[in-house]
């Protein structure tokens, strides 16, 4: 491949061949029906095999950084105390909640090395993704993964008003590397990060993040919570 064509050709995830051979086929009946309309399927097909595009990335893999698992909006940080299904403390954690709109890379990103020792899908409903209530009330699959220092993490993929699909490749007992594809979710969402409270958190509200580049926390940092503003 000529140099430079990789930044171009972005690989397509292989979740989404079938939707983009259905859009294809629809486009194909629609302009057989009404030219005008196929050309709108075929815009349609276009925006598929964008949504399901997989980028390479290039992840920071300095220990003791958390990489952001998602592309989106930093859509709020906090303390809050984490699911009851992840089973992690019920003391107050971080939370850092990005939200993914349809135009984004969807495919999800381990945050941090370790195990993944919990695997938890929770039924719920499917309000807006960039809902503090979404947390708890909305379709979810959660992992909590042990770091090689012990320290426990959760990460949860939440379903939203269009996504009705999480896919997590992820199993209870799976080895867990920074950066490394899990799973994604269809089509637009949301995923939490919950990390122990005093985490050095190196992002803003409304910052945009790319999944497996962006540093979102760092544990060996002692920088106070980092402000931002629209310029």
């Amino acid at each position: 491949m000529p140099p430079g064509f990789d930044t171009v050709l972005v690989p397509i995830h292989r979740a989404g061949w079938p939707f983009i051979a259905a859009f294809l086929a629809a486009a194909g009946v629609l302009g057989l029906i009404w030219p005008p309309l196929g050309w709108v399927g075929c815009i349609a097909t276009a925006w598929c095999v964008y949504f399901f595009r997989d980028p390479e990335r290039v992840t920071p893999t300095r220990q003791g950084l958390v990489i952001a698992p998602a592309d989106g909006r930093i859509a709020s940080i906090g303390l809050a105390i984490p699911p009851a299904d992840l089973d992690l403390d019920a003391a107050p954690m971080i939370r850092i909640s990005i939200f993914l709109n349809i135009f984004d890379v969807h495919v999800n990103r381990l945050p941090v090395d370790g195990k993944v020792i919990a695997r938890i899908h929770h039924r719920g409903t499917f309000v807006n993704a960039s809902l503090d209530k979404a947390s708890e009330q909305n379709e979810r699959l959660g992992l909590v993964i042990q770091m090689p220092d012990e320290r426990k993490i959760g990460l949860v993929q939440i379903a939203g008003l269009v996504a009705r699909r999480i896919v997590c490749t992820a199993r209870e007992g799976d080895s867990a590397q920074t950066g490394q594809r899990y799973g994604m979710i269809r089509f637009g969402s949301r995923v939490d990060t919950w990390l122990p409270e005093g985490t050095s958190v190196q992002v803003v509200v409304g910052q945009r993040t790319m999944g497996g580049e962006t540093v979102v926390a760092d544990f060996t940092a002692r920088e106070g919570r980092r402000e931002g503003a629209r310029r």
